[in-house]
Protein backbone atom coordinates (compact mmCIF):
# COMPACT_ATOMS: atom_id res chain seq x y z
CA UNK A 1 0.00 0.00 0.00
CA UNK A 2 1.39 3.37 -1.12
CA UNK A 3 1.28 6.40 1.46
CA UNK A 4 1.58 9.60 0.40
CA UNK A 5 2.36 12.85 2.71
CA UNK A 6 0.23 15.60 2.41
CA UNK A 7 2.24 18.85 0.85
CA UNK A 8 2.92 21.77 3.41
CA UNK A 9 0.83 25.44 2.99
CA UNK A 10 2.27 28.08 2.34
CA UNK A 11 3.33 29.70 5.58
CA UNK A 12 4.99 26.35 6.13
CA UNK A 13 7.27 26.28 3.65
CA UNK A 14 8.22 29.90 4.48
CA UNK A 15 8.95 28.69 7.71
CA UNK A 16 11.25 25.59 6.94
CA UNK A 17 13.13 27.55 3.94
CA UNK A 18 13.93 30.25 6.09
CA UNK A 19 15.07 27.19 8.71
CA UNK A 20 16.83 25.88 5.85
CA UNK A 21 15.32 22.47 5.98
CA UNK A 22 16.09 20.34 3.33
CA UNK A 23 12.89 18.28 3.17
CA UNK A 24 11.02 21.77 2.28
CA UNK A 25 13.32 22.56 -0.24
CA UNK A 26 12.56 19.30 -2.24
CA UNK A 27 9.28 19.49 -1.29
CA UNK A 28 9.16 22.72 -3.63
CA UNK A 29 11.47 21.30 -6.21
CA UNK A 30 8.70 18.72 -6.93
CA UNK A 31 5.80 20.66 -6.49
CA UNK A 32 5.13 22.39 -9.79
CA UNK A 33 1.95 23.97 -8.95
CA UNK A 34 4.16 25.84 -6.06
CA UNK A 35 5.67 27.91 -8.55
CA UNK A 36 3.25 30.68 -8.26
CA UNK A 37 4.34 30.71 -4.26
CA UNK A 38 7.84 31.10 -5.02
CA UNK A 39 7.09 34.00 -7.22
CA UNK A 40 5.02 35.72 -4.51
CA UNK A 41 8.21 35.09 -2.50
CA UNK A 42 10.41 36.61 -4.80
CA UNK A 43 8.04 39.43 -5.68
CA UNK A 44 7.14 39.89 -1.94
CA UNK A 45 11.22 39.99 -0.87
CA UNK A 46 11.61 42.30 -3.41
CA UNK A 47 8.99 44.59 -2.18
CA UNK A 48 10.43 44.61 1.32
CA UNK A 49 13.84 45.43 0.34
CA UNK A 50 12.08 48.57 -1.11
CA UNK A 51 10.23 49.65 1.74
CA UNK A 52 13.31 48.40 4.16
CA UNK A 53 15.59 51.16 2.46
CA UNK A 54 13.23 54.23 3.64
CA UNK A 55 15.38 53.17 6.71
CA UNK A 56 18.72 53.80 4.78
CA UNK A 57 17.51 57.04 3.46
CA UNK A 58 15.18 55.62 0.31
CA UNK A 59 12.08 57.38 1.52
CA UNK A 60 10.68 58.45 -1.76
CA UNK A 61 7.85 56.36 -3.63
CA UNK A 62 10.20 56.64 -6.61
CA UNK A 63 12.74 55.40 -4.38
CA UNK A 64 10.62 51.96 -2.86
CA UNK A 65 9.58 51.46 -6.32
CA UNK A 66 13.30 51.73 -7.84
CA UNK A 67 15.07 49.66 -4.99
CA UNK A 68 12.36 47.18 -5.21
CA UNK A 69 12.99 47.07 -9.07
CA UNK A 70 16.23 46.51 -8.88
CA UNK A 71 15.92 43.61 -6.01
CA UNK A 72 13.69 41.89 -8.31
CA UNK A 73 16.05 42.21 -11.11
CA UNK A 74 19.45 41.11 -9.25
CA UNK A 75 17.30 37.97 -8.03
CA UNK A 76 16.35 37.21 -11.81
CA UNK A 77 20.19 37.81 -12.36
CA UNK A 78 21.82 35.73 -9.68
CA UNK A 79 18.70 32.95 -10.85
CA UNK A 80 20.00 32.92 -14.81
CA UNK A 81 23.77 33.02 -13.21
CA UNK A 82 23.11 30.29 -11.31
CA UNK A 83 21.75 27.88 -13.51
CA UNK A 84 24.16 28.79 -15.98
CA UNK A 85 26.89 27.79 -12.99
CA UNK A 86 25.15 25.37 -11.62
CA UNK A 87 23.38 23.36 -14.69
CA UNK A 88 25.57 24.09 -17.24
CA UNK A 89 29.54 24.75 -16.29
CA UNK A 90 29.35 22.77 -12.91
CA UNK A 91 27.32 20.07 -12.82
CA UNK A 92 27.69 16.86 -11.14
CA UNK A 93 27.36 13.77 -12.82
CA UNK A 94 23.41 12.94 -10.99
CA UNK A 95 22.70 16.48 -11.58
CA UNK A 96 19.40 16.90 -13.40
CA UNK A 97 17.08 19.67 -13.20
CA UNK A 98 15.00 21.74 -15.10
CA UNK A 99 14.42 26.20 -15.21
CA UNK A 100 11.12 25.45 -13.04
CA UNK A 101 13.33 22.98 -10.43
CA UNK A 102 15.39 25.42 -10.00
CA UNK A 103 13.43 28.71 -10.20
CA UNK A 104 11.03 27.10 -7.47
CA UNK A 105 13.74 26.53 -4.61
CA UNK A 106 15.81 29.69 -5.06
CA UNK A 107 12.44 32.12 -5.14
CA UNK A 108 11.85 30.02 -1.93
CA UNK A 109 15.33 30.80 -0.95
CA UNK A 110 14.30 34.70 -0.67
CA UNK A 111 12.46 33.77 2.51
CA UNK A 112 14.79 35.75 4.76
CA UNK A 113 14.48 38.37 2.07
CA UNK A 114 11.22 39.67 4.12
CA UNK A 115 13.10 40.69 6.96
CA UNK A 116 14.10 43.87 5.17
CA UNK A 117 10.86 45.50 5.92
CA UNK A 118 12.15 46.03 8.75
CA UNK A 119 14.72 48.20 7.86
CA UNK A 120 12.49 51.05 7.96
CA UNK A 121 13.94 51.03 11.82
CA UNK A 122 16.80 53.52 10.79
CA UNK A 123 19.38 52.35 13.95
CA UNK A 124 18.78 48.68 12.47
CA UNK A 125 18.59 49.25 8.76
CA UNK A 126 22.08 48.22 7.92
CA UNK A 127 22.46 45.52 10.09
CA UNK A 128 19.21 43.86 9.11
CA UNK A 129 20.20 43.76 5.59
CA UNK A 130 23.36 42.22 5.78
CA UNK A 131 21.49 39.35 8.38
CA UNK A 132 19.18 39.15 5.34
CA UNK A 133 21.74 39.24 2.44
CA UNK A 134 24.10 36.42 4.37
CA UNK A 135 20.71 34.40 5.58
CA UNK A 136 19.50 34.40 1.58
CA UNK A 137 22.93 33.34 0.55
CA UNK A 138 22.89 30.20 2.86
CA UNK A 139 19.32 29.35 1.72
CA UNK A 140 20.11 29.58 -1.63
CA UNK A 141 23.20 27.29 -0.92
CA UNK A 142 20.65 24.89 0.26
CA UNK A 143 18.35 25.35 -2.60
CA UNK A 144 21.32 24.97 -5.27
CA UNK A 145 22.40 21.79 -3.54
CA UNK A 146 19.14 20.52 -3.60
CA UNK A 147 17.82 21.55 -6.87
CA UNK A 148 20.89 20.32 -8.41
CA UNK A 149 21.27 17.34 -6.75
CA UNK A 150 24.31 18.20 -5.93
CA UNK A 151 26.40 15.41 -3.52
CA UNK A 152 28.73 17.70 -1.69
CA UNK A 153 27.44 21.64 -0.04
CA UNK A 154 31.14 22.93 -1.29
CA UNK A 155 29.80 22.89 -4.95
CA UNK A 156 26.87 24.59 -4.43
CA UNK A 157 28.63 27.69 -2.38
CA UNK A 158 30.63 27.77 -5.03
CA UNK A 159 27.84 28.24 -7.57
CA UNK A 160 26.17 30.72 -5.10
CA UNK A 161 28.92 32.82 -4.25
CA UNK A 162 29.92 33.28 -7.74
CA UNK A 163 26.41 33.64 -9.19
CA UNK A 164 25.84 36.50 -6.00
CA UNK A 165 28.89 38.08 -6.68
CA UNK A 166 28.41 38.35 -10.57
CA UNK A 167 24.31 39.25 -9.82
CA UNK A 168 25.44 42.01 -7.23
CA UNK A 169 28.08 43.65 -10.03
CA UNK A 170 25.24 43.71 -12.18
CA UNK A 171 22.95 45.30 -9.99
CA UNK A 172 25.74 47.78 -8.92
CA UNK A 173 26.36 48.41 -12.88
CA UNK A 174 22.53 49.24 -12.66
CA UNK A 175 22.21 51.54 -10.16
CA UNK A 176 25.29 53.62 -10.89
CA UNK A 177 23.85 54.67 -14.28
CA UNK A 178 20.22 54.43 -13.60
CA UNK A 179 19.43 54.55 -10.35
CA UNK A 180 18.46 57.59 -8.22
CA UNK A 181 20.86 60.87 -7.08
CA UNK A 182 20.90 61.51 -3.55
CA UNK A 183 21.37 64.81 -2.74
Amino acid sequence: MATTTAANNFVMRLIGAAALDVAIYEEVEADRTATGQALAVVLLSSLAAGIGARGLGGGSVQSIIFISIVALLLWAAWALVTFEIGARLMPEPQTHTDVGELLRTIGFATTPGLLRVLAVITPIAIPVFALSAVWMLAAMVVAVRQALDYQHTTRAIAVCVLGWVLAVTMAVVLGLFFGPTLS
